[in-house]
C-alpha cells in the first residue's frame, strides 16, 4: 500500500513539473515542455508604470504585441539594495544578497586583500578592501573590448588561499540558470555592460558558452569594426560627449546597438560577433542601458509623478521598443518565434520619477559624518556603510541619528545591528554585509554632478520594475499579485523542462515559480 501511495505521488509530481507554458491550441495537446528558447532581456530602469504607459500610447508598437500575447506583473519587485549587480543576480540566481553575496558592483570585504595592483605585500597582511567589480577591473576601461578583458592585478585577493586573485565568477555565492543549462548540455549566452559581468558563469566558471561584455563606460568610438559594427553609427552621434557612452542619450543607443547585433547572431546561429556557428541558444539575452541614461541625465528623465517621458527618455523608449521588434523579426525569420519565451524585465528602477523632489547631496557626506570608524561606503540614492570596527556600530548609528545629521543625509530609515540583520545576513558573521544601511528620501541623490535620477536604493521608484512573460498563444493577463524578480530564475528553468530546484540560491530563500504561468491548453 505504502509503495502504491509512493509511486502515485511521484507520477503525480513529475505530471506537475511537465507542464506546459500556456500556448496556442494549434500547438497540440501534448504536455511536455514547449520553451525550447528563453530570451531574457533587462531594460536598465524601466517601472512597471514606464512598461504599462508605454504599452497604452504605443497600441501597434513590440512591446504591445509581447504584452497582447503574454503575462504583464505590474507589481514585481528587484531585491533591496536596487543595483545592477544584485539586481542581475535575482534573475540569474533566483538570490537575494543574502545568499549571492553581491551587494554592488563596488563593495567592500572584511576578509580580503587589496588587489596585487595597490602593492604586492599587502596580502596577507592586510585584511580588509574594496571589491571593484566595474570598469575598474578592465585591462584598460578606455576601450570598448575593456583593453582584451579582465586584469586580474586589479582583483581583491584571498589570504585563505595564497593570496590569489577573485575573480567576479568566484565571488558570486551560488549557481546560475546558465550552470544549470550547461550541465544539461544546452547552450546559453549573455551579454552585459562590463566584462565583469563573466559572473554569471558562477563560481565552476562553467556557465555561459558565449559571454560578451563591452565596456559602457569606455570612450566612444565610431562603430566600424566587428564585432562592435555598427552602421549608423560609423559617424559618434554625439561628439560634444565622447568619453563615456553613459553621458549621452545619442551615443548610449549605439553602445546598445552592438548588444542587439550580438542577440540577432546569436538567434541566427551564430556566436556573438558571427565569428562561428553555434546552436541558438535555449538561455540567452542582454541588458539595455539606453533607458537607465535617459532616467538620468539633465534635461531628460521624467515631466510629470505619472510618468510621462521627457523627449528624450521617450526616444529611449522607442529605441528599445524598436530593437525588440527587430528580435522578434529575427526570432520568426529563424522559425523559432513560437518556441521562445520572451521576458522582459529590469534589473532595477532608477528614483525619483518625480523630479521635484530630487535633492542632491555630496557623496564624500557619509564619510564624514560618520568619521573615525569609516571604512567604505558606496552611496548613489542610499547610502551603504562599511566600518573598520564592527562593535562601533552603535555609536555610529546614535551619530547618524542625530536630527542635523539625519536631515544632512536625507536619511528616512537606518538599518543596522538586529534590523539590519533582520533582512540580510548580519556583518558580525558576513564578511560581504554592510554594518549600516541607510535608506534615504524619496529624491535624495548622493552627487555633486548633475544627473537628475539614481539606482541602488530601496524606494518604490529604486524597485517597482517591469515584468512582462510573453509567447505565441499565451493568454493575456494583467497580474496585481506581489512577486519578485528572484521568480525569474525558478521559472525560466521550469520553462525549459529543468529543476529549479537546482538553484541554490531558489532552495536556500525557498522561490516559487512565477504564478499564473504554466497552465495546461484549455482546449
Amino acid at each position: 500500500m505504502q509503495l502504491a501511495k509512493s509511486l502515485c505521488l511521484s507520477l503525480a509530481a513529475a505530471c506537475l513539473f511537465s507542464l506546459p507554458v500556456k500556448a496556442a491550441a494549434a500547438r497540440g495537446n501534448d504536455d511536455g515542455p514547449r520553451v525550447k528558447h528563453v530570451l531574457l532581456i533587462s531594460v536598465d530602469g524601466m517601472h512597471a508604470l514606464d512598461l504599462t504607459n508605454y504599452v497604452a500610447t504605443h497600441p501597434n508598437s513590440t512591446l504591445a504585441l509581447l504584452s497582447a500575447q503574454g503575462k504583464t506583473f505590474t507589481n514585481a519587485s528587484t531585491p533591496f539594495v536596487s543595483d545592477s549587480f544584485p539586481g542581475l543576480a535575482a534573475l540569474v540566481t533566483g538570490g537575494s544578497p543574502t545568499t549571492t553575496g553581491l551587494w554592488y558592483d563596488v563593495s567592500f570585504n572584511r576578509k580580503l586583500s587589496p588587489p596585487a595592483q595597490n602593492g604586492a605585500n599587502l596580502c596577507p597582511g592586510t585584511v580588509g578592501t574594496p571589491v571593484l567589480y566595474d570598469e575598474s577591473a578592465d585591462i584598460d576601461s578606455s576601450r570598448l573590448d575593456g583593453g582584451g578583458g579582465l586584469n586580474p592585478a586589479a582583483f581583491p585577493r584571498d589570504p585563505a588561499h595564497g593570496c590569489n586573485p577573485v575573480f567576479p565568477h568566484r565571488y558570486v555565492r551560488v549557481n546560475t540558470i546558465f550552470n544549470v543549462a550547461r550541465e544539461a548540455r544546452m547552450y546559453s549566452a549573455w551579454v552585459d555592460k562590463h566584462p565583469a559581468y563573466e559572473w554569471v558563469n558562477g563560481p565552476s566558471n562553467h556557465g555561459t558558452n558565449d559571454f560578451f561584455g563591452p565596456e559602457v563606460n569606455s570612450a566612444v568610438v565610431p562603430l566600424t569594426t566587428a564585432p562592435f559594427d555598427v552602421p549608423r553609427c560609423h559617424t559618434v552621434p554625439d561628439p560634444a560627449h565622447t568619453d563615456d557612452w553613459t553621458k549621452s542619450a545619442l551615443n548610449i543607443t549605439c553602445y546598445d546597438e552592438i548588444k542587439v547585433n550580438a542577440i540577432l547572431n546569436q538567434i541566427d546561429g551564430f556566436t556573438h560577433d558571427r565569428s562561428h556557428r553555434a546552436p541558438v541558444p535555449a538561455i540567452f539575452g542582454m541588458n539595455f542601458q539606453a533607458v537607465s541614461v535617459g532616467q538620468k541625465l539633465k534635461g531628460a528623465g521624467y515631466l510629470d509623478v505619472l510618468g510621462t517621458p521627457s523627449t528624450a527618455l521617450a526616444g529611449d523608449l522607442d529605441f528599445v521598443d524598436q530593437s525588440l521588434g527587430r528580435m522578434v523579426s529575427e526570432l520568426k525569420k529563424q522559425g523559432v518565434f513560437d518556441d521562445t519565451l520572451i521576458i522582459i524585465a529590469a534589473k532595477h528602477g532608477q528614483s525619483p520619477i518625480d523630479i521635484q523632489k530630487r535633492t542632491p547631496i555630496n557623496d564624500g557626506l557619509p564619510a564624514a559624518i560618520v568619521g573615525a570608524p569609516y571604512a567604505f561606503d558606496i552611496s548613489d540614492d542610499a547610502s551603504l556603510i562599511w566600518l573598520t570596527d564592527s562593535s562601533k556600530t552603535a555609536s555610529v548609528v546614535a551619530n547618524l541619528s542625530q536630527p542635523a545629521n539625519q536631515v544632512a543625509l536625507g536619511i528616512q530609515e537606518i538599518f543596522a545591528l538586529q534590523s539590519l540583520a533582520n533582512k540580510f545576513n548580519s556583518p558580525l558573521v558576513d564578511e560581504r554585509t554592510p554594518d549600516i544601511l541607510l535608506k534615504v528620501n524619496t529624491g535624495v541623490i548622493f552627487t555633486t554632478g548633475s544627473k537628475i535620477a539614481e539606482h541602488g536604493g530601496m524606494n518604490e521608484d529604486d524597485v517597482h520594475t517591469a515584468l512582462l512573460l510573453s509567447m505565441p498563444g499565451m493568454k493575456r493577463q494583467q497580474i496585481k499579485t506581489p512577486v519578485l524578480n528572484q521568480q525569474v530564475a525558478p521559472t525560466i528553468l521550469r520553462a525549459l523542462g529543468l529543476d529549479p530546484n537546482a538553484l541554490e540560491a531558489v532552495r536556500k530563500e525557498q522561490i516559487q515559480v512565477l504564478p499564473f504561468v504554466f497552465e495546461r491548453d484549455e482546449d
